[in-house]
């Protein structure tokens, strides 16, 4: 623990990625998709779009501070809020100010350029708010509770949904709710402080499949039941954060501190585009407690989560395996 001889803030800064796109040595940007970054696991993978001549990455950045930060009579002045970008591996830091979105508001945002030559591997991200304390300017008064990583190689942010997964016979399970379940592979229950995945052992054959590593085609159908399994696992936690919503007073909906709030704010740019994710959510909770549009925006949810699971990634694979064993079977 840190000790700090001037006044600070005692809840952390909330940083989330909001955009990503690379220069390419021809003065081109191509933007990336959301599924460069990944909020949960506070991770951005700038070899998404597999371009071997990029030279640059601008990354937008959202920061919210928490209450206080910006009251009248703080005992701090000259308030900034500092993005910083640290790579330990060449010594590289770089550090831009972030803007506030509106008098008085708790939203920061900016970007920060990620240029390739001054990086190997992954730099750490974080948010800094500072301010002059009894006449000593720059003292920090509040930062993120932990590190985005910027991976300049990955193709992807590893990691996704954190869960926890476990086996049972739900026939024979002491939990008797599975019982009712026993007929199906899988279920899962996104009512706990992690979204929970059991896998049904009475599936002859189903667990074996889902934790060998057997390679050849087997591994395909591995990689195609995974990914259906992950689009059921985001669908249901994304409709497990909707209808479990704090409202304030004004009918307006607060996101969730715990797992819920990082698959909204994960999950929304694909559901509601083009809005911010505090728009969007508005929206969606609009839409789930009104009189209309919620059905229609299912298959948003769906498309949503299905992009997260890798599902045409998994189905591809599975396809080009079956066109190479046909042609292996007619040679």
């Amino acid at each position: 623990m840190k000790f700090y001889p001037y006044k600070r803030l005692n809840r952390p800064i909330t940083l989330r990625v909001t955009s990503a796109s690379l220069k390419l040595s021809d003065g081109n940007r191509d933007p990336l998709d959301t599924s460069a970054y990944s909020t949960p696991q506070r991770t951005v993978a700038l070899g998404v779009a597999q371009h071997e001549d990029w030279m640059s990455a601008r990354i937008g950045l959202s920061a919210t501070l928490p209450p206080g930060a910006g009251d009248p009579d703080a005992p701090w002045s000259d308030l900034r809020v500092l993005a910083v970008l640290t790579d330990g591996d060449t010594n590289v830091r770089t550090t831009v100010d972030l803007r506030q979105d509106a008098p008085g508001s708790k939203e920061w945002s900016g970007e920060i350029e990620v240029h390739r030559d001054d990086h190997v591997g992954r730099a750490g991200l974080a948010v800094y708010a500072v301010a002059t304390i009894d006449g000593v300017p720059g003292r920090s008064i509040t930062e993120t509770d932990g590190d985005w990583t910027v991976d300049v190689a990955a193709e992807e942010p590893l990691g996704g949904l954190r869960l926890d997964v476990k086996q049972a016979s739900f026939s024979r399970s002491a939990r008797e709710w599975l019982r009712s379940y026993s007929d199906v592979p899988w279920v899962i229950d996104a009512s706990g402080r992690l979204p929970l995945v059991m896998i049904n052992t009475d599936v002859e054959g189903f667990s074996d499949l889902l934790d060998g590593e057997s390679g050849g085609f087997e591994n395909k159908v591995h990689e195609l039941l995974v990914s259906q399994m992950a689009t059921d696992v985001w669908t249901a936690v994304f409709h497990s954060a909707v209808g479990d919503l704090e409202v304030e007073p004004d009918g307006s909906p607060v996101f969730p501190t715990d797992w819920q709030g990082e698959v909204l704010r994960e999950m929304l740019p694909d559901v509601v585009p083009g809005l911010r994710v505090e728009a969007a959510l508005r929206q969606v909770h609009r839409r789930r407690t009104g009189d209309a549009g919620w059905v229609e925006l299912q298959t948003r949810v769906h498309y949503a989560a299905a992009r997260r699971a890798g599902a045409s990634k998994a189905v591809a694979n599975v396809l080009r395996a079956l066109q190479q064993m046909n042609r292996e079977d007619s040679a």
